[in-house]
């Protein structure tokens, strides 16, 4: 099959199985002596792999890495993919049905509790878990974790609603230089939020923020607060890191 031919099968762009060639990720099994690429069905099952992982928010370097790897056991990977996008299909349904009944409250056509507003939300549970047990160990994401199962609920509530103020806050001040007064001051305080749950250092905290900005996952999430929050938050980061080093 052509590349052109795999394109318009798969309804992803030539570019980008170009793209796939050159990093290492995706190359066709024969290349014709005039430089065409020629994929087989072998071939198919492979791109098959990428988007599955891709679906699920890896970063192409991550899914390089685990369909290269001689441990890789495709029909162990399938089993995986359909276990995770269950657990995610379940999340979906839940926050699907939680929307349903705050459209119906918002008419007038029920009433909701305070405690029924807030059902289809599940902080237990982290997409970016994960990708911080890779760049920072285990040990750093565990004792994050025990540090939030030895709160109560209400501190648990009280954590994130802190959370959401701090990003507000920064929200309202990212038109500022990141190395204003009130920007650092407020920065300041996601530091300290940072450390209430884990143990960042200053250069963990600069290269979280740089993070903030080359995962598409984390900008989408954290530009919700306001669009380029990310990117205010990641130099403001560095600043304050920088600043306070001694």
């Amino acid at each position: 099959m052509k590349i052109k031919e795999l394109a318009d099968l798969v309804g992803i762009s030539v570019r980008t199985l170009h793209h796939y060639d050159e990093i290492g990720l995706f190359k066709p099994e024969k290349t014709t002596a005039s430089g065409h690429r020629l994929y087989s069905v072998d071939d198919l099952e492979i791109l098959q792999q990428i988007l599955f992982y891709k679906e699920l928010g890896f970063p192409l370097k991550k899914i390089k890495q685990i369909i290269h790897s001689p441990d890789f056991d495709r029909q162990e990977a399938l089993e995986l993919h359909r276990k995770t996008l269950l657990e995610k299909s379940r999340r979906i349904n839940r926050m699907l049905e939680l929307v349903e009944k705050t459209i119906q409250h918002s008419k007038g056509e029920i009433r909701m509790s305070n405690k029924e507003k807030f059902e289809g939300f599940d902080f237990s549970h982290n997409p970016y878990e994960q990708e911080a047990r890779e760049r920072w160990g285990d040990r750093a994401v565990d004792n994050s974790n025990t540090k939030i199962r030895n709160m109560s609920k209400k501190e648990q509530k009280n954590l994130e609603e802190e959370m959401r103020f701090i990003y507000r806050n920064l929200a309202d001040l990212r038109h500022q230089p990141p190395s204003s007064q009130e920007a650092q001051s407020a920065i300041h305080k996601w530091f300290k939020w940072l450390n209430t749950i884990g143990d960042y250092s200053l250069e963990a905290f600069k290269g979280l923020g740089q993070l903030y900005v080359d995962d598409k996952r984390f900008t989408k999430n954290i530009d919700q607060f306001g669009e380029g929050l990310a990117l205010f938050m990641r130099d403001a980061m560095a600043v304050y890191a920088d600043n306070n080093q001694h």
